[in-house]
């Protein structure tokens, strides 16, 4: 056991010696790549009448120079926070490095915030300067004029028309357009060039780069303080976690920008001198897009697959029924083969020392008989599938959250190399990928190579112990390197609470190693309910179970100090009409329909079909109730921009509904 964990450790180190010496902050490594690849495209943008133009490192640099000259002018300076609720789009790399290169600190949010959001981020840091996408981002904050005291000089993107303008003047802003920047960057004498280039060279790698708010999911916000040396310590190995990424591949962007995890690979583009295409998360013009540049590699969120997935069935569904049985029975047929052909090359996790030879053993019979079946597949079938998502897609990240069993599934069956990664943003936030050569379902991949992770053992009364625990072993992830945050801003109460004093982070994820250093999550330890019983109920694990379900869009599980748990539930609308209709079910309005009796033993089938014994489940993990809700959750009010739900949220705008689900006796099923 000692020689081999000695093996690894000598070959990880091999492996960190590969990484690239990259400069100390974020704008001189544009510089770097400015000067060494100035041709290389860096971003790729559609114009006014929707065509992509190629924008290369050294026009991007030259822009970033001449914003962060009329930046200055304003009076942007070093330690400044800046405020900055915008979407993803070109002018957002422009404006972020301009910042960084005064030694100025962005505080970023989506266009989807609402005003209380921003007004609360904006008044906790005490931003005088903030940028916003367009006037409707602005309108929202002046809303809220009272709460932003410190607030004075409005940057808009996206030109206002008059009757804004004169509404944020009456209101006590000063507003610049961003085209009026612009031109006075142009505009700025060589002097002026030369002083900004003299404040990036200034900019040591301790120095905060941005203040990214948590989402909100468990309660209020949190500032989390990155610095430059932060993601800088990723960029320098990212390389080693994507071995072949190549030099110039283009990468489509349609994650918001303001979260870590599309932040820190803005950044990791940068490191591998590849680009970035600018798109958005919407299924008809993604894929829109993908035909058009035909990118190599993206990042997307797990409801982006999902949506992409059913997207492609529900097309699969208007072919005739010789198409759909041929589509049907080759993506069996690449489930199976994937199955066999992981167990035969190893790509299976383990959790122990056995040897690799029953996974070899049971997997190399099916594998030789469905290998020619699965080329016919390859050819005929997935090919033409892979071609919808671009046609050259070497592989694809999901992240921010868990990856549904059937859609890893789906992707792996028709050869679509999708790589689940895990992180959070205190961690900045790439903590895991899965090898893109050697991906290994089951898990969210091996440990990032800038960082050391551990699992330690959590008693009963919330101690968490300091003892790695072996492979197989679940506990609490811990984390620890120079990617962890510098701590909560204003907050060093919340900072002690999460990173001890030898620096490990304590991720809230309850998880396990792999022999293989791979890590899998397998629930949320704040997410924990406990029953009256005192058993410790996982909610992940129960939801992901039910979101197998073609008839489920999301669910929530509830039952904190009760009996049992139940269920909220978001029916997937168009799945269960078509089953209705199919059924012939009458009903004259949705809500009318999810009350049928018919509706309701439907949905009790599928989850105890789901969970129960059988399955795994305890007894305790039975659930006893269920409501059906007619709506589904909105971004910003249920959800957050990474489509995580945001529980304390939920049980609020659904008390009454949790109320009644326990208010009968637990005997009483639906």
């Amino acid at each position: 056991m000692k020689k081999i964990r000695t093996i690894e450790r000598i070959i990880s180190l091999f492996d960190k010696s590969r990484a690239e010496n990259l400069p100390k902050n974020i704008p001189l490594m544009l510089r770097s790549r400015a000067q060494t690849y100035p041709d290389y495209t860096l971003q790729v943008v559609k114009n006014e009448i929707g065509e992509y133009e190629y924008h290369s490192y050294r026009r991007v640099y030259n822009r970033v120079i001449e914003m962060a000259c009329a930046l200055k002018k304003i009076g942007i300076h070093r330690g400044q926070f800046i405020g900055f609720m915008s979407d993803n789009r070109r002018e957002w790399m422009i404006l972020d490095e301009a910042l960084l290169s005064l030694g100025a600190a962005d505080v970023p949010r989506g266009c989807d915030s609402t005003g209380t959001e921003m007004a609360f981020i904006l008044n906790y840091v005490k931003c005088e300067v903030c940028i916003f996408e367009n006037q409707r981002q602005l309108l929202k904050i002046i809303n809220c004029t009272e709460k932003v005291p410190a607030l004075k000089t409005v940057i808009l993107i996206d030109s206002p028309d008059e009757s804004a303008e004169k509404i944020a003047a009456e209101s006590g802003f000063n507003v610049i357009k961003f085209v009026e920047l612009e031109d006075t960057g142009r505009h700025a004498a060589e002097s002026e060039r030369r002083s900004v280039e003299a404040e990036i060279d200034k900019t040591e790698g301790d120095e905060l780069a941005t203040i990214i708010f948590t989402s909100g999911t468990t309660g209020t916000p949190k500032g989390v303080m990155l610095t430059h040396d932060n993601y800088i310590a990723q960029c320098e190995v990212v390389r080693l976690a994507l071995p072949n990424t190549k030099d110039g591949d283009i990468w489509l962007s349609v994650l918001p920008v303001w979260h870590s995890f599309e932040r820190a690979f803005q950044y990791f583009i940068i490191a591998l001198k590849a680009g970035m295409a600018y798109s958005k998360p919407a299924a008809a013009a993604l894929l829109g897009d993908m035909a058009k540049v035909h990118p190599t590699w993206m990042c997307g969120v797990p409801r982006l697959w999902e949506s992409l997935a059913h997207g492609i069935f529900r097309q699969m569904k208007k072919e005739n029924s010789v198409t759909r049985f041929s589509f049907n029975i080759a993506i069996q047929i690449g489930k199976r083969f994937s199955w066999a052909h992981d167990h035969v090359y190893g790509l299976v996790c383990r959790y122990n020392n056995g040897t690799r030879f029953w996974d070899f053993f049971w997997g190399i019979i099916p594998f030789i008989l469905y290998a020619p079946l699965y080329g016919i597949c390859k050819l005929v079938v997935f090919k033409k599938v892979k071609a919808v998502l671009g046609g050259h897609m070497v592989a694809a990240i999901s992240g921010g959250g868990a990856l549904q069993s059937d859609v890893d599934a789906f992707y792996h069956a028709i050869g679509f190399n999708l790589l689940e990664g895990y992180g959070i943003t205190e961690a900045g936030p790439v903590l895991s990928v899965r090898n893109p050569l050697k991906p290994r379902t089951g898990c969210v991949g091996v440990v990032y190579p800038s960082a050391e992770v551990k699992v330690v053992a959590m008693s009963e009364d919330g101690t968490i112990g300091t003892e790695p625990l072996a492979p197989g072993k679940k506990g609490i992830v811990m984390a620890r390197g120079r990617q962890i945050m510098k701590g909560y801003c204003s907050r060093p109460d919340l900072t002690e609470q999460v990173i001890d004093k030898n620096g490990w982070l304590n991720t809230g994820d309850i998880g396990m190693l792999t022999q293989d250093n791979e890590i899998k999550i397998t629930g949320r330890a704040k997410d924990t309910i406990v029953l009256l019983g005192g058993e410790n109920i996982e909610p992940a694990v129960i939801e992901a179970a039910l979101l197998d379900s073609p008839y489920i869009e999301r669910a929530m599980i509830v039952g904190q100090d009760r009996k049992y748990i139940a269920a909220l539930i978001v029916p997937a609308k168009e799945a269960v009409t078509e089953w209705a209709d199919n059924s012939r079910i009458m009903y004259s309005s949705w809500e009318s329909l999810l009350e049928s009796n018919e509706i309701q033993i439907m949905f009790r089938e599928e989850i105890e079909r789901r969970i129960s014994d059988k399955t795994g489940f305890r007894t305790c993990e039975r659930i006893s109730r269920f409501v059906l809700l007619p709506e589904s959750f909105e971004q910003g009010k249920e959800v957050n921009a990474k489509g995580e739900m945001m529980r304390f949220k939920i049980t609020k705008i659904y008390d009454k509904q949790i109320k009644k689900l326990f208010s009968q006796d637990n005997s009483v099923m639906q």
